[in-house]
């Protein structure tokens, strides 16, 4: 599915990781801001690589360029976008 990380699994600090391969780089230089894509009916795009820390303390990572985070928490792959927000937008 598009702008969707790999199934997390468990590293060993307990936290989810994305099995993806190695990080790239962000892009730009260290100081600079990630760009965010708020969309009204969709999910907000952020530049990568990104980890998301959840509600429970336990944080998820993925390596792609761009990805997609749930804003409706409609997702069964929560925080990650499945497109679920279409079923009912």
């Amino acid at each position: 599915m598009p702008n969707s990380p790999s199934d997390p699994t468990p590293s060993p600090s307990g936290s989810a990781h994305s099995p993806s391969g190695p990080a790239h780089p962000p892009s730009g230089s260290p100081g600079d801001p990630r760009r965010v894509t708020m969309r009204r009916k969709g999910p907000m795009l952020v530049e990568g690589p990104v980890e998301v820390e959840l509600e429970d303390g336990s944080v998820v990572s993925s390596d792609r360029f761009r990805v997609a985070l749930c804003t409706c928490r409609r997702s069964r792959r929560y925080p990650w976008c499945d497109t679920s927000h279409r079923d009912r937008a």
